[in-house]
């Protein structure tokens, strides 16, 4: 991730996802780039090619809101990556460092545990904060310490976890997209982001292409090894007073499988700590 230019990086990624014809131009038959010219782009923006050269280049650090409303709609964004572009525009004076420790308000983990459906909470970057009992069991990688683009990219157990794994990997880091625009030279995000591209095939795809904002439809379709098929509904809330954070709760719809396969799957869960909690009472007599 350059750390310097990300809002010429990132009109770099999305010019390269407009076809000529997808605006009104005639693509011809000696192009040499799969989307956009610099200067095409430039004149459906309405500015001159000099400087939209300058703004991709990095060169010119205050492109006003017009320019920049103008660019989205030649791009053809939806309000979401506008809303990242406008982010970016504003993110060229770096901001002060962030602690390097998240932690969740007291009130927040309380919540979480009377919660009787599978919650988390996750940091700016995916890093699972607090996860209460029924998480852990739809998946052990809701656990405090993991980070979930590590896991859904790179651990074989979550992607047969998720039988909608295409689809919920494109939502992932069209959210990690979303949240960098805030600081866009994060050295933690910088080495996630390079950490996942070296090892990663779909996610250095996914990534090049510069989408924003998780899915729309907010639900998960999962192959659980314990009770089966399960299609969810997930909701994602802010975390009041603490930077990027979301509370994440899974739930099915009442009276449909899932939500007796969920049922089921609490039953086990609460019978797992029960069994544990004897067994460590049995390990310290």
């Amino acid at each position: 991730m350059d750390k310097v230019n990300a809002l010429g990086e990132y009109l770099r990624a999305r010019r390269g996802l407009v076809r000529p014809e997808d605006v009104g131009l005639v693509a011809g038959t000696r192009r040499r780039v799969s989307g956009l010219r610099r200067e095409e782009l430039a004149m459906l923006a309405g500015i001159s090619s000099d400087y939209y050269l300058r703004l991709e280049q990095g060169r010119d650090q205050n492109p006003s809101a017009q320019v920049i409303d103008a660019l989205a709609r030649a791009l053809l964004l939806d309000p979401a990556a506008t809303a990242h572009l406008h982010e970016l525009a504003r993110a060229r004076t770096r901001r002060p460092a962030r602690p390097r420790i998240e932690r969740i308000p007291t009130g927040t983990a309380q919540l979480l545990d009377q919660l009787p459906m599978p919650a988390y909470v996750s940091g700016r970057y995916l890093d699972v904060l607090a996860a209460n009992t029924l998480a852990h069991a739809l998946s052990p990688n809701f656990a405090p310490g993991k980070n979930l683009l590590r896991q859904v990219f790179l651990d074989p157990g979550d992607r047969e976890l998720h039988v909608d794994w295409e689809r919920a990997t494109a939502s992932v880091v069209g959210g990690l997209r979303a949240a960098a625009g805030a600081d866009p030279e994060d050295p933690n995000l910088a080495a996630l982001v390079g950490e996942l591209s070296m090892r990663s095939d779909r996610f250095r795809s996914l990534w090049a292409r510069a989408d924003v904002g998780h899915r729309r439809d907010g639900t998960s379709h999962m192959q659980h090894p314990q009770v089966g098929e399960l299609h969810l509904r997930r909701e994602k809330l802010a975390v009041v007073g603490a930077d990027g954070q979301q509370l994440v709760i899974y739930y099915a719809e009442p009276g449909t499988d899932s939500a007796r396969a969920l049922a089921l799957l609490g039953s086990i869960a609460v019978t797992d700590a029960r069994d544990s909690a004897l067994a460590d009472e049995d390990a310290a007599r």
